[in-house]
């Protein structure tokens, strides 16, 4: 198991550089998992990373050793200062794991899919990523403008959800869903269909935007069916990944049998 000790270390300004820089992370089609959670996650979902990195402090942990089992050699361990440097966290675990980053998918959605137009929050992203796998949607298709979907900080925020989606960034959104089997829906504060009253029961792309803005002219004007969210409270709005997942659990609810 290889010691590094220093910051002038060739191999850790590299793993630096794909903790820091969304630009790296997309030339090499790789990124960093921050935790034991995640690692594990991972694991659970065929995915091994290709390296662990392991903190000095955190090598005799046993929940640690027990991920490392079946890593082989592919273990690098790091002085505390150093480790600290690349994790995104304020209080790191001790683990990482190095992974490639899954190619998107070569074909549209046909089923439900999530819409994500310049969300640029990562913990937005990310809660946006784990209601889809958490209501069961399995495509999520970002425009240009979203924050990086495989960022250490959205990894985190998304708990685990990376590992059961398809991502396809900087889509092309009116490319992938042009001949789209379903309703492709967006939400309106001036709209006058209430959420309740659409029939979620087939195939559904949702669409949702940017913080500030919300959808885009092009991406808003794909919408087949417009909703608002019913808020009898006095708040104007709601935060971009409430409201999805409000949206998202109305589905489930409408698809349950009886």
């Amino acid at each position: 198991m290889k010691l590094i000790q220093s910051r002038d270390n060739a191999q850790f300004k590299h793993l630096r550089k794909l903790a820091t820089s969304s630009r790296a992370r997309r030339d090499e089609a790789a990124t960093l998992i921050d935790g034991m959670h995640l690692f594990r996650s991972a694991l659970d979902a065929g995915v091994r990373p290709r390296l662990a990195i392991v903190a000095q402090r955190a090598l005799h942990l046993p929940e640690v050793s027990a991920l490392l089992d079946g890593q082989g050699d592919a273990v690098l361990l790091l002085a505390d200062t150093l480790f600290d440097e690349l994790s995104p966290t304020n209080t790191p675990t001790g683990l990482l794991g190095l992974m490639d980053i899954p190619a998107p998918p070569d074909h549209p959605p046909v089923a439900d899919c999530l819409v994500l137009d310049a969300v640029q929050d990562s913990g937005n992203l990310g809660t946006l990523l784990r209601a889809a796998w958490a209501t069961g949607i399995s495509d999520v298709l970002l425009t240009t403008g979203c924050a990086q979907a495989w960022s250490p900080r959205v990894l985190r925020a998304g708990q685990g959800a990376h590992f059961s989606l398809r991502i396809r960034e900087h889509c092309d959104v009116a490319s992938e869903l042009r001949g789209y089997p379903g309703r492709i829906v967006a939400t309106r504060l001036d709209a006058t269909r209430s959420l309740f009253a659409l029939d979620l029961r087939g195939p559904i792309a949702w669409l949702f935007g940017n913080e500030g803005a919300g959808l885009s002219p092009e991406v808003g004007a794909l919408a087949t069916d417009a909703i608002r969210i019913p808020m009898p409270g006095a708040a104007e709005s709601l935060n971009v990944a409430m409201a999805a997942t409000v949206c998202l659990f109305e589905q489930v609810r409408q698809r349950q049998p009886g």
